[in-house]
């Protein structure tokens, strides 16, 4: 199926579909942290051992997309993804049914294998199903499920686990992926094509062909979004914390008013970076790392404000708009790797990004910025957030030395 037998309305149907995927996607990933205490309790665990938990997810997620990208790039997407949806669902739902702590890593460490399926392939699926003008704005719908997936992961794993405990929980958000396998499974491949609109063997893919994620613009693109991930996965994990030790908040209050100001600034930011992306873009292959860049470089100064300011109306005012203007990059940059990767190498260039992007980033950061705390304390400790978040910016003007050579050198080859 080529892009001009691709009917707008069918085009819609998918977006809408892969959205709703990719929300339950961040909801199963996200709603065990809002059931931590009801596990402890019930389970009699260290807290190294809850840890472990989400350590595991992270370490099956990062380790195995890379196998899985270059199965992406080899056999159907849809049907990759929509396998990878059935394992998640089934191991987040199997959750329910663990009686002991080896049970419960086990679902945990499946649940990684089968979102790393989806996160590999969604992203190029969905972009051949839309023309290059467009890439931004559609990949950042596809991305508004991290902030509000993660917020309804919390909000019903709280209400739920509260209620019915926390079996009921993982049982409550598994389910429902199990009800979209089949409709994900039938979506019509999108043919993937060469700049010159000729269709592509990518059965016969060879090694050489992931020379592009050597490239400059690759590497540069990938670090600032590691960098990005580590100033985001720090603050999404001490920034409750902060506000109960620095601004006396109730620990839950603190949790609701963090989560509230991450889904409103995460949707208006993510919306606003994928329109402001495409506008750019059509009139420089820079657009995209232009968006990223003022970003980033104008959300370091508010995120230092909202670390050192007593007041906390100004804290919250602040923690808003920096999140805003970090979230501007989550369409441009995912679409920059559509950019400068061919269709054949898509799912591996996406693999690779998820690999060291959260290696680098939210894997480690919590752990740093805890370390770090015990030394300086909280405050001076995450002030290393905005350090990571001013890296990001240089590198994504660095990348714009590049992306124009590498753009054009992907579209010159056959």
């Amino acid at each position: 199926m080529s892009e001009k037998s691709i009917s707008v309305s069918y085009g819609r149907y998918v977006l809408a579909l892969l959205l709703g995927v990719n929300l339950l996607n961040y909801i199963d990933r996200q709603v065990i942290y809002a059931i931590f205490p009801l596990i402890k309790d019930d389970l009699h665990i260290s807290d190294a051992k809850l840890g472990f938990l989400g350590s595991a997810f992270m370490i099956c997620y990062m380790v195995s997309a890379p196998l899985l990208g270059w199965m992406g790039d080899r056999m159907s997407r849809v049907r990759l993804a929509s396998y990878g949806l059935a394992v998640w669902s089934l191991a987040t739902a199997g959750a329910g049914f663990a009686t002991g702590y080896g049970a419960l890593v086990t679902a945990r460490t499946v649940v990684g294998f089968g979102e790393a399926s989806f996160g590999t392939v969604a992203p190029g699926l969905l972009a051949d199903y839309f023309p290059k003008e467009r890439h931004g704005r559609v990949l950042s719908y596809l991305y508004l499920a991290i902030p509000v997936g993660s917020a309804i992961g919390y909000l019903l794993g709280g209400v739920i686990g509260r209620t019915m405990g926390w079996h009921a929980a993982f049982l409550a958000v598994g389910i429902p992926g199990l009800l979209l396998v089949a409709p994900l499974n039938v979506l019509r491949e999108p043919r993937r094509m060469c700049d010159a609109g000729s269709k592509v063997n990518y059965f016969s893919q060879s090694w050489k062909g992931y020379a592009p994620l050597l490239s400059r613009s690759f590497l540069t693109n990938t670090m600032a979004m590691a960098a990005m991930t580590f100033a985001l996965g720090g603050l999404a994990q001490w920034v409750p914390t902060f506000l109960y030790r620095i601004h006396n908040l109730d620990l839950a209050r603190a949790n609701a008013l963090f989560g509230g100001v991450t889904v409103l600034a995460g949707i208006s930011g993510t919306l606003a970076g994928g329109w402001l992306g495409d506008r750019l873009q059509k009139k420089s292959r820079k657009g995209y790392l232009t968006v990223s860049g003022w970003g980033f470089l104008i959300g370091t100064p508010i995120t230092v404000h909202a670390i050192n300011t007593s007041s906390f109306s100004g804290c919250m005012t602040a923690i808003f708009f920096a999140e805003f203007f970090l979230f501007l990059n989550t369409g441009p940059l995912n679409t920059v790797i559509v950019a400068i990767t061919k269709p054949t190498v898509r799912a591996m260039a996406f693999a690779a990004n998820i690999f060291v992007i959260h290696a680098l980033g939210d894997a480690v950061s919590p752990t740093i910025l805890g370390w770090l705390s015990d030394l300086w304390g909280l405050r001076k400790a995450l002030l290393v957030t905005p350090v990571a978040i001013l890296i990001a910016a240089f590198l994504c003007f660095l990348c714009m030395r590049f992306i124009e050579k590498d753009t054009a050198h992907e579209r010159a080859e056959p």
